[in-house]
């Protein structure tokens, strides 16, 4: 468990690195001013915030993940490969049912990280320097919105966490366990990393498909109150409102860019995990009671990783 944990944080770092650009644009894009729009689309976003901002714009709130991840990783790992064991049965509904446990208890962690990341993203838009800011880092902006707010604050926006990350880790497990059966992956396969490359990629990718719409919600709800405005007074109210100025479309803000930043970022966790878990574990052997990865050739390789909070 130990050797998973830290594979899990190499890889995961690597991710929120390749992918925190995409995910910035996908925060402006949700909860932008439908009536006073500033961005077109994934493309102009992408060059209004290099153009405005320089290229560090689109690194803003980097650190809130960051932060995070290392104990995201232990609990999605933990719990994962203890369901796993706990099940007995290496089935696809075990594997979404561990996937799913472990996405629930690590909102802990992701809710109060994720609500500084975005609070961060939306801090100082279209400005190079930001004449004034309200939070100097993801700490500050945290330590501030409890002071203000109490535990509640900091939780803003949990419930729909949890709508997002327990069927959306649930569909991951289940999806890269199929691809990786149907695939064949094995330790001696020259081609072995691009197939676990892809495997990665099309579940994080799935994973995003089957509750993209819940995470539109969650951004909108944590990113209320910036400047000490609220829109919503709750999910329901989120809910109605977007959808009575925006229709159903309101549900598909910034799909482009999260697919787009999905499959790389969930692709290169997958790579830099399993090289390390290969390098590892040179030399040893997995019994097969302890092994926690859907792929019988790959038991002692394969990865468990975490898809939506990167």
């Amino acid at each position: 468990m130990a050797l998973d944990f830290a594979a899990g944080c190499v890889g995961g770092a690597a991710g929120v690195l390749v992918g925190h650009p995409f995910d910035t644009v996908k925060v402006r894009l949700q909860v932008q001013n439908v009536d006073k729009p500033l961005y077109r689309g994934t493309i102009h976003c992408f060059q209004s915030i290099i153009r405005q901002e320089s290229t560090l714009g689109l690194y803003k709130g980097l650190g809130s993940p960051l932060m995070g991840l290392t104990f995201i990783n232990a609990i999605v790992f933990g719990v994962q490969g203890n369901a796993m064991r706990k099940l007995g049965r290496d089935t696809p509904l075990n594997q979404f049912l561990a996937g799913a446990s472990a996405g629930t208890i690590q909102c802990v962690i992701c809710c109060p990280m994720e609500l500084a990341k975005t609070r961060m993203q939306m801090q100082g838009t279209g400005e190079k320097k930001s004449k004034r800011k309200l939070y100097k880092n993801s700490l500050d902006c945290l330590v501030r919105i409890y002071r203000k707010e109490g535990l509640r604050g900091i939780n803003r926006g949990m419930v729909t966490t949890l709508l997002r990350e327990t069927p959306g880790f649930g569909v991951y497990f289940l999806t890269y366990d199929a691809l990786t059966r149907h695939l064949g992956c094995e330790p001696e396969d020259s081609y072995m990393i691009p197939k676990l490359l892809f495997a990665g990629g099309m579940s994080g990718i799935a994973s995003w498909l089957s509750t993209y719409p819940v995470d539109v919600i969650k951004s909108r709800l944590q990113a209320d109150g910036v400047g000490g405005v609220h829109k919503y007074s709750g999910i329901m109210d989120c809910v109605r409102q977007s959808l009575k100025k925006e229709g159903w479309r309101v549900f598909t803000r910034g799909l482009t860019s999260t697919l787009l930043r999905a499959f790389p970022v969930n692709a290169t966790t997958f790579a830099t995990v399993t090289l390390f878990l290969m390098y590892m574990r040179e030399g040893e052997e997995c019994p097969v009671q302890d092994c926690e990865a859907p792929s019988v050739p790959l038991q002692s390789l394969q990865p468990q990783t975490q898809p939506s909070s990167m």
